[in-house]
């Protein structure tokens, strides 16, 4: 801001399209969030509990709604001025040097902020899942979990009424402004060219149809290289609308109080629907039925033994486990480091050693989990079986914690109600948490 004001290499407009209430945000965080969570954490042992800060304050992370809609447009700001201004992309440049940056780009930061309270869901969740329910904190935690969510749908309520508006403004720039649509309680529901069947000759014409939840638009195409594409021919209210098949194929009636069509699906149009539809259902069966894999993928016996192929994130719009659609702020995509597979973060909430990766930790899928797990579990009660004594496993009485038995030559004493097998299963399970 102060480098746009000095040089005027840029406008002041610009920067704050770009980062929109962030400052706000920011002394929120500053003043109260921080500084309480802070006060808290150093009597800890006093008072252990954060749900009641939590609950005073989430009603006030609604103001991420406003920069989560903001964000869409402020990428494009930032890609434009990169390429028109010079200066700008310098001081960008020279920002994203500095240190406390961490070599990451200005738009990686300002994902930051869109990310943060799925974040605070996600861990206050955890934070749930880890406490007693007779814990003083509980209530106040399943409260302030509550808020939290409501934050977060404030957040994607925000980028719908973003995209609606979008498509609005689109559809308004087809009609050359001719139409009052534009306005938060229209709604587009579909829009597209169809065949309109004269009454006189029965000849077939291009039209075009705009569905609103209020209104239908018929529209005819203007021969212009820009500027207005479609005029209103006719504007029928939603309601009191009919429609009814008529005896001629892809045929059918649309009436209403201003007008009736008749109207005829474009065959190029159904042919394009059909493909559309097919290749959605082969897609939907070889996720299912024929677990499909990436190429040059590992096998089952070779899974985290081989670094995986991993697919295009952009070519996977459904999560490959539960088959739900991803977006941007609550279900993003993930891949999972034995298989490849895309996945959303709740089906790729494990965590397994892989040894193409030197035994170390990385996120996997449900389904990669259970094979390594079930795999390093049979070696773990292979290797205790034969190497730990019938001798040293009675003589030994204290527990040693978890260790492999190349390291103690002998295991804990098990309970008398559990047997052999079992408690190998249960300090397996142990040695296998990450």
């Amino acid at each position: 801001m102060e480098e746009a004001r000095a040089r005027n290499s840029f406008p002041c407009e610009v920067v704050m399209g770009i980062f929109s209430n962030i400052c706000s945000i920011y002394c929120f965080h500053q003043q109260f969030l921080l500084p309480a969570l802070e006060k808290r954490m150093e009597e800890w042992d006093l008072n252990p509990r954060i749900g009641d800060i939590l609950q005073k304050l989430a009603p006030f992370l609604k103001m991420y709604g406003e920069y989560v809609k903001n964000f869409d447009r402020a990428m494009e700001l930032v890609n434009t001025w990169m390429q028109r201004s010079s200066q700008f992309k310098a001081i960008i440049h020279n920002i994203q040097k500095e240190e406390m940056c961490g070599n990451l780009t200005l738009q990686h930061h300002m994902l930051e902020p869109v990310q943060r309270i799925p974040r605070y869901e996600l861990l206050l969740k955890d934070y749930l899942h880890r406490l007693p329910e007779d814990a003083d904190d509980f209530k106040d935690a399943q409260k302030s979990l509550e808020l939290i969510a409501t934050a977060a749908e404030h957040s994607n309520a925000a980028i719908r009424k973003m995209e609606r508006m979008r498509k609005l403004l689109k559809v308004y720039e087809l009609l050359g402004g001719e139409e009052d649509i534009v306005n938060p309680t229209n709604e587009l529901i579909k829009e597209g060219h169809i065949l309109k069947l004269s009454a006189k000759n029965g000849t077939s014409q291009d039209r075009y149809l705009i569905l609103f939840n209020d209104r239908l638009l018929y529209c005819v195409p203007k021969l212009r290289l820009i500027g207005q594409k479609f005029g209103v021919r006719a504007r029928i209210d939603v309601d009191g609308m009919e429609t009814s098949s008529m005896n001629v194929p892809r045929t059918f009636l649309v009436s209403g109080k201003q007008r009736s069509l008749e109207l005829q699906a474009i065959q190029a149009t159904i042919q394009r629907h059909e493909q559309t539809l097919e290749t959605f259902r082969m897609l939907n069966c070889s996720f299912r039925e024929e677990d499909f894999t990436p190429p040059n993928s590992p096998n089952c016996t070779e899974l985290g033994k081989r670094a995986p192929t991993p697919i295009r994130e952009k070519e996977v719009t459904l999560c490959m486990k539960c088959q739900e659609p991803f977006n941007s702020i609550t279900k993003r995509r993930h891949h999972c480091k034995a298989c490849g597979h895309v996945v959303c973060g709740k089906c790729s909430e494990f965590r397994a050693r892989l040894l193409y990766d030197n035994n170390r930790a990385n996120r996997v899928c449900i389904d990669c989990y259970t094979t390594l797990v079930s795999k390093s579990l049979n070696i773990y009660i292979t290797n205790a079986a034969m190497n730990c004594s019938d001798v040293g496993w009675r003589s030994y009485r204290e527990p040693a914690g978890v260790r492999s038995c190349s390291q103690t030559g002998r295991y804990p004493r098990p309970s008398r109600k559990k047997g052999r097998s079992q408690y190998l299963r249960e300090k397996a399970h142990d040695w296998l948490k990450i």
